[in-house]
């Protein structure tokens, strides 16, 4: 059965939350914070959370908010 949330792995330590909705599923995650994107891929990875095994996304790129 597929999950319906990620668990975040990199990116900046202060990120609000690990794990998060997958929402649109797909192999990107696009999450809002600072005035930009935190974009994260999925990995063939799992982590035993409190919600779970989830699939780790992992960071690999910030990107600016279009003005």
């Amino acid at each position: 059965m597929a999950s319906s949330k990620a668990f975040l792995v990199g990116g900046p330590d202060d990120l609000p939350e690990r794990v998060v909705p997958i929402t649109p599923p797909g192999s990107e995650l696009k999450i809002p914070h600072r005035g930009g994107y935190e974009h994260f891929r999925l990995t063939s990875r799992h982590e035993e959370t409190d919600e779970g095994r989830l699939p780790i996304y992992e960071w690999f790129e910030r990107t600016a908010i279009a003005e």
